[in-house]
């Protein structure tokens, strides 16, 4: 089923927009390879290395805690670029979300790429803390409002934005329970801040009142 799922999907032929920054010489560039929904990308633990980029689909990075929980620290949408680590092993989980295509870019040893990355480390480093800040408010709503403001910025600050995370997703990537996550979506609607096209799909009717509650 899943080959015949890939067989469907044809994979780009020139690298997003974001891929051009990866782009330098020597370094191997694989085939997009295709990832099934829920399927491990790497895990935590192993060996680092290479670089990768999402096609299509959208990626989780997340760790176990020790009582078992499971903490969301990032989630990448097409064009973006992930698994850069400071050390030769992995420190998180990486999982498709949906069906996803993911390429992989390696670096031959001893190559120094180092000024190639800085761009993707401080954009990394950037993330995190923006994301610091949103689990430090107190407020569940401006938690969720934030983070729809983020979605929405890195889908080119569209009125329409998918989310191909669950609700589970969003409350572990926000330190919610999925409980507090459906009753803040249904305030937000109630208010008439946001529409609700599909469970993977909002509409954005009042953006300056959501910006306003994610500040």
């Amino acid at each position: 089923m899943y080959a015949q799922a890939a067989a469907k999907i044809e994979l780009p032929t020139h690298l997003p927009h974001q891929g051009s920054s990866l782009a330098f010489d020597g370094t191997t560039v694989q085939p997009a390879s295709f990832f099934p929904a829920g399927s491990e990308i790497y895990a935590q633990g192993e060996k680092a290395g290479a670089l990768y980029q999402v096609e299509f689909g959208a990626v989780r990075i997340y760790r176990l805690l020790a009582d078992g929980r499971r903490q969301i620290s990032a989630f990448h949408l097409a064009g973006e670029t992930f698994g850069f680590e400071a050390d030769a092993t992995h420190h998180f989980f990486a999982e498709a979300i949906n069906a996803t295509g993911v390429r992989v870019f390696r670096t031959p040893s001893g190559m120094d790429i180092s000024r190639q990355l800085l761009p993707l480390a401080l954009k990394g480093l950037t993330r995190a803390q923006e994301h610091l800040l949103v689990l430090g408010r107190q407020n569940a709503i401006e938690r969720v409002a934030a983070f729809l403001i983020e979605m929405s910025e890195r889908q080119g600050g569209l009125r329409q934005v998918e989310l191909p995370m669950s609700r589970v997703d969003i409350g572990d990537y926000l330190g919610l329970t999925i409980e507090t996550v459906s009753r803040v979506f249904t305030r937000l609607k109630e208010k008439g801040v946001i529409r609700l096209s599909g469970l993977r799909s909002v509409e954005i009717v009042k953006r300056d009142t959501l910006l306003a509650m994610g500040e």
